[in-house]
């Protein structure tokens, strides 16, 4: 496989591995993610929406390239969420409220997931500073694997 095709690979691999990982949480952990969690997901549908287009549009390296920077985009999100949740910085205060879709009536029953406190960690890393290294490098590669020509 040549390196186009490598990149077209991870452009669409690297997301859905990273999505489902985040639905695996969620559902199968109950994990639930905040509104800033839910940003880093948007990027990641882009990101496999894109990849796929580089399947069967031209030019596929410009496809696969927008990808790669959606890809870095969720990560950069990630980053920001990451430095909230170790209170380097300070977040946004809408990360305490239940999310779009939710009956009021349900109101005092839906649970609080807030943006500054990490419900995981590994190694002292949340989910949000996994999806920074994660998808900055990966995002990095497909971007770099993407613009290399002979």
């Amino acid at each position: 496989m040549d390196r186009l095709g490598k990149a077209r690979a991870l452009a669409v691999l690297l997301p859905a591995a990273l999505l489902g990982g985040a639905y695996l949480s969620q559902y199968g952990f109950g994990l639930f993610p905040c509104e800033m969690c839910w940003w880093q997901r948007y990027p990641h549908f882009a990101a496999l929406a894109l990849g796929l287009v580089a399947f069967v549009a031209k030019p596929p390296r410009v496809w696969t390239a927008l990808a790669g920077l959606a890809i870095v985009t969720s990560g950069l999100i990630g980053g920001f969420h990451a430095g909230v949740e170790y209170h380097w910085w300070e977040g946004i205060t809408a990360c305490s409220r239940p999310g779009a879709g939710v009956d009021i009536t349900d109101f005092a029953a839906a649970p609080l997931i807030r943006c500054d406190v990490a419900p995981w960690t590994l190694f002292g890393i949340s989910l949000a500073g996994f999806n920074f290294l994660i998808s900055t490098l990966g995002g990095a590669a497909v971007v770099a694997l993407a613009a290399y020509r002979r």
